[in-house]
């Protein structure tokens, strides 16, 4: 058995994993922020009132 090349696969496996979950946690932080956005677009109290029919 090869303990040096264990060990850095291992290594390498682990880093692979925080990259991993470094990168979920930017996407849920992203998600989160459009549909706070989306929420306060819907809530805004002048939505919907006027239409533009120029073209």
């Amino acid at each position: 058995m090869d303990i040096p090349a264990l060990s850095v696969a291992m290594h390498q496996a682990s880093l692979a994993q925080n990259v991993d979950v470094a990168l979920t946690k930017k996407v849920m932080d992203t998600a989160k922020q459009n549909a706070d956005q989306t929420l306060k677009m819907i809530q805004h109290p002048t939505l919907g009132q006027t239409i533009d029919v120029k073209a």
